[in-house]
C-alpha cells in the first residue's frame, strides 16, 4: 500500500511540473479582472431584482 501511495504522489508531481501549463502572471491578472467584473455586475443585477421585488411587494402588502 505504501508503495501505490508513492508511486501516486510521483506521478501526480510529474504530471504538475511537466504536463500542465500553467496560465502567465499576465493572463492570470486578465481573468481575475473578467472575475471581478463579472461578479460586480451579478451583484448589481441581484440588487436592481431585489429593489424591483421590494418595491412590488411593499405595493402588495401596504397599499397607499
Amino acid at each position: 500500500m505504501f508503495q501505490k501511495v508513492t508511486n501516486y504522489c510521483k506521478e501526480s508531481y510529474d504530471e504538475l511540473v511537466h504536463k500542465v501549463s500553467w496560465p502567465t502572471r499576465k493572463e492570470l491578472s486578465n481573468s481575475a479582472v473578467v472575475v471581478l467584473y463579472a461578479s460586480l455586475f451579478i451583484a448589481l443585477v441581484v440588487f436592481l431584482m431585489d429593489s424591483v421585488f421590494q418595491f412590488v411587494m411593499e405595493d402588495i402588502i401596504y397599499p397607499h
